[in-house]
């Protein structure tokens, strides 16, 4: 089942700071992990983007949304929930506010809170196969990384 997660109620759970300049990437990678190894759809919001930075990034294998100051991840996840119609049945969102989650359960989308998420990334994590070798990135991964650190380097 693919996920919609709110990055900002999650980032603290797992021990991350919101006060850090890179805390949404480093959910992102934590999260494309987690997406590689439970072969899983997500999708994380994060509220509070500057003007040029707002906008839909697709960061290997997870979509992030970076909403716009104006705006909340909140309202993004109850509308992209809301747009699904009847296959808001088949996601999970992931967030601790309780008025996305009362929406979510009226669309019939499963709902997790960021607590209980984070304890199935830990899981995930610990369960996941140590590598015996070196593992070769693809040509598209590495584009993707060097986007990724691209815009960090031009993040305020």
């Amino acid at each position: 089942m693919p996920y919609l997660i709110d990055g900002h109620n999650l980032i603290p759970k797992l021990g991350l700071r919101l006060d850090s300049p890179d805390d949404e990437m480093e959910l992102v990678a934590i999260l494309q992990e987690f997406s590689r190894l439970e072969r899983r759809q997500v999708e994380v919001y994060f509220d509070g983007a500057p003007t040029p930075h707002a906008g839909t990034r697709k960061l290997v294998t997870v979509t992030a949304h970076f909403i716009p100051l104006g705006n909340t991840a909140d309202n993004a996840i109850r509308n992209r929930v809301k747009k699904m119609g009847k296959s808001a049945k088949n996601w999970t969102v992931v967030s601790s506010d309780r008025q996305v989650q009362a929406d979510a359960r009226v669309a019939q989308a499963d709902v997790m809170s960021s607590d209980s998420f984070a304890i199935l990334l830990r899981q995930a994590r610990n369960s996941a196969p140590k590598p015996t070798e070196e593992r070769k990135l693809s040509k598209q991964e590495v584009d993707d990384w060097l986007k990724v650190f691209e815009q960090r380097i031009h993040k305020p």
